[in-house]
């Protein structure tokens, strides 16, 4: 397990799916400015979706890395 945050930098409400090996599924809904942290297997996809008046739009994909950054946060 790695772990991970993200943090929310837009002025709306997004929700971040993670979805890893062997069954692992995490979804969250990440208020403006908050920071979520949590742990997921190396090489889970991440993804933001963004809420529109038309519905859910995928904003990001990320990658779940056990890389070493000074900056922990995904984006």
């Amino acid at each position: 397990m790695v772990d991970f945050s993200y943090r929310n930098l837009t002025s709306t409400l997004v929700v971040l799916k993670c979805i890893g090996p062997d069954r692992f599924f995490l979804e969250r809904a990440i208020f403006p400015q908050e920071i979520f942290s949590s742990m997921a297997p190396e090489g889970s996809h991440l993804e933001i979706w963004g809420i529109e008046s038309y519905g859910p739009k995928l904003e990001q994909r990320l990658r779940v890395s056990a890389t070493k950054n000074e900056e922990r946060v995904l984006a």
